[in-house]
């Protein structure tokens, strides 16, 4: 019996400590294998819009036009800072933007006041 519990133990320890790559290919397999992108600007020219990526502050994130200061690029903008609509398909996933500080979503350069009026592609 001992020695099943502490093969039990011993597999558990290895299955928590493989999530996180675990979780990291989950989102390399939603990113068709393109990185994914950690902090607060996607892959210039490499990121999509709607790619999974790891915010700045650890939590799961999208790639999404505007957000961030990223110089063109993507911003990596955190779940709970994005506003989504699951009836609006963007590169097979929810269409989602970040929120403004100021109210409104951002589009990129543009801030708009409703996801119906985001550019989508």
């Amino acid at each position: 019996m001992q020695l099943s519990l502490t093969a039990i133990v011993l597999g558990l320890a290895a299955l928590a400590t493989a999530l996180p790559q675990d979780e990291r290919a989950v989102m390399a397999r939603q990113n068709a294998n393109r990185p994914v992108p950690s902090g607060t600007c996607c892959v210039p020219n490499t990121s999509l819009k709607q790619d999974a990526c790891t915010a700045a502050n650890g939590q799961a994130g999208r790639c999404v036009p505007g957000g961030n200061n990223c110089g063109g690029a993507l911003s990596c903008v955190q779940q709970s800072n994005l506003v989504c609509d699951n009836n609006v398909i963007e590169r097979g996933k929810s269409l989602c933007r970040a929120r403004s500080p100021g109210g409104g979503l951002f589009d990129g350069a543009r801030i708009i006041q409703t996801l119906g009026q985001a550019k989508v592609n």
